[in-house]
C-alpha cells in the first residue's frame, strides 16, 4: 500500500514548487491538503509514496505527472450563480449601459473551475435578452479560463450530476438551460455552451491573446496568491479591460495595492472595480 503522508521536507519543497508554477501560496500546514489531493496520483502513475511523487514532479521528468498534479491542486468545485448580486448587477445595471454599443461585448471568467460561473454569466445575458428582445444585437462573447486543462474539458460538456445542479441552481433555470443527454445525464442546453468558449491559461502568465474585455470576473481566486503576484495579476487584468471596464472579485477580496488602476463602485446589495 502506497505510503500517503508527506514529510516536511517534501511538503517545504512542493510549497516552493506550486507557488513557482502557479502563484499558489500554501500556508505552514496545509499537508492534509496535499494529501489528500495527491492520494490518487500514487495509484494512478504507480508510486510508492507521496514522497516519492512529490520529488520527481519537482525535478520536472514527468510531463503528464505535472499537469496531473497542477489539474488536482487548482481543482475547486463552484456554485451556480455564486453570490447572486454580480449577477443581479449584469443583467439590471451593466449589460443596459452596453446596450447601445455597436459591437460585439466580450466577458473573461478567469479561473472558472467547473464551469459554473461561465455558464450562470452565459444564463444571464440571456435572460436579459428575453426581457429586453433586440438589445445586444452584435452578440455577447464569455471567453472562461483556468489551469487545469482536466477541468476544461469537462467543462466544455456541461454535463453535471445532481449534487452540483443543487447547488445554488434554480428549478427554473434547470428546466430553461438544462436538458438530458443521450445518456441521461443533465447537460447545458446548445444555446449556453455555445456562447462560452474554454482556454488554458496560467494567471501568471500574459492574457494579451485574450484581447480587451467589457467585464471580467475574476472571484475567489487572488486568495491564493501572495500580495507581489496578486497585484500584478490585477494590472494585467487592467490592461485588458476596456476604458471604463468592470472588474468582479470575490466578497472577501479586495484591489488592495492595485487601488490605482480601479475605482470601487458600491452597489445595493454588492460592488464591483471600474478601470480608472
Amino acid at each position: 500500500m502506497a505510503n500517503k503522508e508527506v514529510s516536511p521536507e517534501s511538503y517545504l519543497k512542493f510549497r516552493e514548487f506550486l507557488e513557482k508554477q502557479c502563484g499558489i501560496v500554501l500556508g505552514d500546514s496545509k499537508q492534509y491538503l496535499v494529501r489528500s489531493r495527491l492520494a490518487s496520483l500514487l495509484y494512478k502513475h504507480k508510486y510508492e509514496s507521496a514522497d516519492e511523487l512529490i520529488s520527481v514532479v519537482v525535478r520536472g521528468f514527468d510531463r503528464n505527472l505535472l499537469q496531473d498534479v497542477i489539474d488536482a491542486m487548482t481543482t475547486n468545485e463552484t456554485l451556480w450563480f455564486r453570490d447572486n448580486y454580480p449577477f443581479d448587477l449584469l443583467v439590471k445595471e451593466l449589460l443596459p449601459s452596453l446596450a447601445s454599443q455597436n459591437r460585439k461585448i466580450r466577458i473573461w471568467s478567469a479561473a472558472c473551475s467547473s464551469g459554473q460561473e461561465p455558464y450562470s454569466i452565459a444564463m444571464s445575458v440571456l435572460e436579459f435578452q428575453r426581457q429586453r428582445p433586440g438589445t445586444l444585437r452584435s452578440g455577447v462573447e464569455i471567453v472562461a479560463t483556468d489551469l487545469s486543462s482536466e477541468m476544461l474539458k469537462k467543462c466544455e460538456l456541461g454535463i453535471y450530476d445532481e449534487l452540483s445542479l443543487a447547488r445554488g441552481l434554480s428549478a427554473g433555470r434547470r428546466e430553461m438551460f438544462f436538458q438530458k443527454n443521450d445518456e441521461g445525464a443533465m447537460q447545458v442546453k446548445p444555446e449556453v455552451r455555445k456562447m462560452v468558449s474554454f482556454r488554458s491559461l496560467n494567471l501568471l502568465s500574459s492574457y494579451a491573446a485574450l484581447g480587451r474585455f467589457d467585464i471580467v470576473f475574476c472571484r475567489n481566486v487572488l486568495i491564493y496568491f501572495s500580495p507581489e503576484v496578486k497585484q500584478r495579476i490585477l494590472q494585467q487584468i487592467a490592461g485588458q479591460l476596456q476604458s471604463h471596464g468592470v472588474l468582479f472579485l470575490g466578497a472577501s477580496e479586495s484591489i488592495s495595492a492595485a487601488s490605482n488602476s480601479y475605482s470601487m463602485v458600491k452597489c445595493s446589495p454588492g460592488l464591483y472595480y471600474q478601470k480608472k
